[in-house]
C-alpha cells in the first residue's frame, strides 16, 4: 500500500527505529485498518519524525491528517489517516504502552533503512 510505504520511508529518513506496521483488518475490533509504529530517543525526534510523514504524506499521497494528538509534548503523537493511524513514541513510552503485543495477533512488516 502507496499511503504505509510513504509513512515508513518518511520516518526512516527522520531516522526513527523500529519501524513496523501492523495490518489489523482481520481482529474485528480495530477501529482502523492499519497502523504504522515506530520510535525516536528525543521529543525533538519524535516531533521531526510526525512533521515528515506529514509532509511526505501531503506531498506523494496528497492525504492530510485528519486528526492529530501529542504534538504539544512529544511523547508520544498519533496522526489518524482514517484506515491508517500513525503512533510516533518515545522510546520509552513504546516500551511501556507495548502496542505491538495489544495487536500481536495481526500480521506485522518491518521497515529497514536501506543504507
Amino acid at each position: 500500500m502507496k499511503e504505509i510505504e510513504t509513512i515508513a520511508e518518511a520516518m526512516l529518513e527522520k531516522k526513527a527505529s523500529g519501524v513496523i506496521s501492523l495490518d489489523l483488518r482481520k481482529t474485528g475490533t480495530a477501529i482502523t485498518d492499519h497502523f504504522v509504529i515506530c520510535n525516536a530517543d528525543s521529543t525533538t525526534q519524535v516531533c521531526a519524525i510526525a512533521d515528515c510523514v506529514e509532509d511526505r504524506m501531503i506531498e506523494k499521497c496528497h492525504r492530510k491528517v485528519l486528526r492529530m494528538q501529542g504534538k504539544e509534548n512529544g511523547f508520544w503523537i498519533l496522526l489518524d489517516y482514517g484506515h491508517i493511524v500513525v503512533h510516533v513514541f518515545q522510546t520509552e513510552y513504546r516500551n511501556f504502552y507495548r502496542l505491538e503485543e495489544l495487536w500481536a495477533d495481526s500480521k506485522k512488516k518491518e521497515y529497514k533503512d536501506e543504507e
